[in-house]
């Protein structure tokens, strides 16, 4: 892929973004091509050295704050004649309702998902509680004479400690899970924005 047609790729991932953005980054690779094609690299090696078109597009819209995405769909590219008023109006009990209900589904979801780490994050805590607790009960049971009870305890103890190490990287996987799922969401909602703008 030669500058030409990554630039022209580019400007058609990147429509539904404002046409100043939309020409910054167009500069900014164009720049980034010249500069490399000065350096002795051919024009095919400095696009591909940049990576992906769908790459770079990916990586601009998810910079992109979501209210200038927004605020970009919101303007009107043709006003809108009467009969589509009336039919947004007259329908507007409907989809109105559709619209909160499915933003009160996915609220309600996302804090489910959160609420989920939470829990995990809690029965980790509980462990470690539970294990320290064990430990030191069983050692004062050994210093007062109750040795059966305090080895018994120090064994309940050690095997929580274990179980505490698991739940550890478990709710570190479960966070670091739920962020990432968060952010792949929040990049589709946008690319979903940008994407009707193409059509």
């Amino acid at each position: 892929m030669n500058k030409s047609e990554f630039l022209e790729a580019l400007a058609s991932g990147l429509r539904g973004l404002p046409r100043e953005d939309i020409d910054e980054r167009l500069d900014f690779y164009s720049e980034m091509i010249d500069d490399r094609v000065e350096e002795g690299i051919s024009e095919e090696d400095a696009v591909a050295a940049i990576g992906s078109v769908d790459g770079v597009v990916s990586q601009i819209v998810e910079e992109t704050p979501f209210s200038k995405i927004v605020k970009e769909k919101s303007r009107s590219k043709r006003k809108l004649s009467t009969w589509e008023i009336v039919f947004i109006s007259v329908g507007s009990p409907i989809w109105l309702a559709l619209l909160i209900t499915a933003v009160a589904v996915i609220i309600f979801l996302y804090a489910v998902l959160w609420s989920l780490v939470a829990v995990a994050w809690s029965v980790f805590g509980a462990f470690a509680g539970c294990s320290v607790g064990g430990i030191t009960l069983g050692i004062l049971y050994i210093v007062w004479g109750r040795i059966t009870d305090g080895i018994a305890l120090i064994g309940v103890g050690l095997v929580l400690a274990g179980l505490t190490i698991f739940a550890f990287y478990g709710c570190i996987k479960a966070t670091k899970g739920t962020v990432w799922l968060t952010k792949k969401t929040f990049l589709l909602i946008k690319k979903s924005f940008i994407g009707k703008e193409r059509s």
